[in-house]
């Protein structure tokens, strides 16, 4: 036969695109080329899978009088990446005649050496994950990426090492048993925290505001100057809060596959991103030619922490607008718009003036400085910031003490445990599909918080001294009963709403 077709796929964003693979072969001077508007890396192509099979025994296309068309289609969807050389050299061998096989309702994904072997490729989980919706039932990938894509259910995978073994199990010359899928075992409840809470000394309340954060996905500023231990706080949070569930192990894994940075085979406890305050545009919320995700993104499921907020370019803040409210982010391009998962803890910190020294501690900056050092972080996002914590300044007969008893991270993450499920079991109740007050509509306040009548005329009086925008006012709400969660009681009463308003925001600094 002279034309045959095989099937592989790559990412557009999170989602899968099947790419078929067309092979035909016709009479005339040798020639291979490859169209479907593909990248360099597509088009080298050519090159690696007549390498590749000539050195697994079979005849080179570039050794034969033949004119070779290879179509990548959709035509009009650009291709980047290696991980369609497998398939290329299966459509090649079957059009050639030199294997025969059926292709149908397979996947093929790998990249080829020139001697034959598979090579891991980026964005395996995702693909899989997909790849039964779009009806296939067998799928090859590298054995590189074994581990990785074990996490896929419901579909038969083959981890292969080279083209040649690729070819005989299509031949039914070998057999091998396919991938076994894995449950990861959520129910480890710790993980060896390089930051434990019990190492940081005094700032309670500081650590009261991070439990609450943690216990209903709350975002937080932590306001002190320099050296108060904000950035350990916030690295310390990570062992707050309990290993991911399958699904979302499934879900991390898969966007930091498909961003290239994924370096085990699967995550299992939330990610901490903490990029730079010199961090782009696009590094923080996504972009480029051919839309990656971001460290907001990266993020998902975990911990975003923002060191030095102010010092964050004006519209990569202003850019976290829509992600903090909506839990996702959209990038838009000229050829469409790809929406990226974002639903992340955000931690951030900053010092009370530039120089970040306190008023009276040497600080010389005039109020002028100061105020614009402080506008640099705008109105709204400041409301979007649930709990704001002053850090205070250093105290050094606790630090030097060796009988100082503080509570560790294993402690506190009981206690968020029990208040996530209680948030569980009432969104359940309720049938609403959200896992944190955080995330809660001004709809869901109304059926689940249960709050008297005493308790709303304090909230509403309270409100209109402080002038809460609409956002406050419902984010002191959900403060107040991620309280009550913690302390496993029933209903929000105004010792909560105290304390919930006091996490509002602050900016006197110590």
């Amino acid at each position: 036969m002279s034309i045959a077709k095989c099937y592989s796929a790559h990412l557009v964003g999170l989602s899968i695109e099947i790419i078929t693979v067309e092979v035909d072969i016709s009479n005339g001077l040798n020639a291979v080329s490859i169209v479907g508007l593909g990248d360099r890396a597509v088009e080298e192509a050519k090159d690696r899978v007549s390498a590749a099979i000539k050195n697994c025994g079979f005849v080179s296309p570039k050794q034969k009088n033949q004119k070779v068309v290879i179509s990548l289609a959709p035509a009009h969807v650009r291709k980047e990446g290696p991980a369609f050389d497998l398939a290329i050299a299966i459509s090649y061998l079957v059009a050639a005649g030199e294997i025969n096989s059926e292709t149908e309702n397979i996947l093929f994904l790998g990249e080829l050496s020139l001697e034959g072997r598979i090579r891991h490729v980026p964005g395996i989980l995702p693909l899989l994950c997909q790849a039964k919706k779009q009806g296939f039932n067998k799928v090859f990938v590298p054995k590189d990426n074994a581990d990785e894509a074990s996490l896929a259910t419901d579909i038969v995978i083959y981890a292969v090492e080279t083209l040649s073994q690729t070819i005989s199990i299509l031949t039914n010359k070998i057999s091998i048993d396919p991938l076994k899928g894995i449950e990861l075992a959520t129910e480890e409840s710790t993980k060896i925290a390089e930051k434990d809470m019990c190492m940081i000394r005094g700032n309670e309340t500081v650590k009261r505001g991070l439990e609450i954060a943690a216990a209903g996905a709350h975002n937080i500023l932590m306001f002190g100057p320099p050296g108060t231990g904000k950035t350990m706080l916030a690295q310390s949070f990570s062992s707050l809060l309990p290993p991911l569930t399958h699904e979302e192990a499934v879900e991390v894994t898969g966007i930091h596959s498909a961003a290239h940075i994924l370096t085990n085979g699967f995550i299992k406890y939330p990610p901490f991103r903490a990029p730079h305050h010199t961090a782009s545009y696009p590094a923080i919320v996504g972009g480029g030619a051919f839309p990656q995700p971001g460290e907001i993104t990266l993020a998902h499921r975990g911990v975003l922490f923002l060191d030095e907020f102010p010092e964050f370019d004006r519209s990569v803040l202003e850019a976290l607008r829509q992600p903090l409210e909506e839990r996702s982010i959209t990038i838009s391009r000229a050829r469409g718009s790809i929406t990226f998962p974002a639903q992340c803890i955000l931690i951030a910190s900053m010092n009370p003036c530039p120089c970040g020294k306190p008023r009276n501690h040497g600080c010389l900056c005039k109020q002028g400085i100061i105020a614009a050092y402080r506008r640099r972080v705008s109105g709204p996002i400041m409301d979007r910031l649930d709990i704001w914590v002053n850090v205070n300044k250093i105290d050094y007969e606790k630090l030097a003490s060796k009988n100082v008893l503080t509570e560790s991270s294993a402690v506190i993450k009981s206690r968020v445990v029990t208040a996530r499920n209680i948030q569980a079991q009432r969104f359940k109740k309720f049938g609403i599909n959200k896992k944190f007050n955080s995330e809660m509509s001004a709809g869901d306040i109304e059926k689940c918080i249960v709050m008297n009548d005493s308790t709303r005329n304090f909230l509403k009086e309270t409100g209109q001294k402080l002038l809460l925008s609409g956002r406050a006012f419902h984010r002191v709400i959900k403060v107040a009963q991620t309280i009550v969660d913690l302390a496993s009681e029933n209903e929000v009463r105004q010792k909560h709403i105290l304390e919930a308003i006091q996490y509002r925001q602050k900016m006197d600094g110590p």
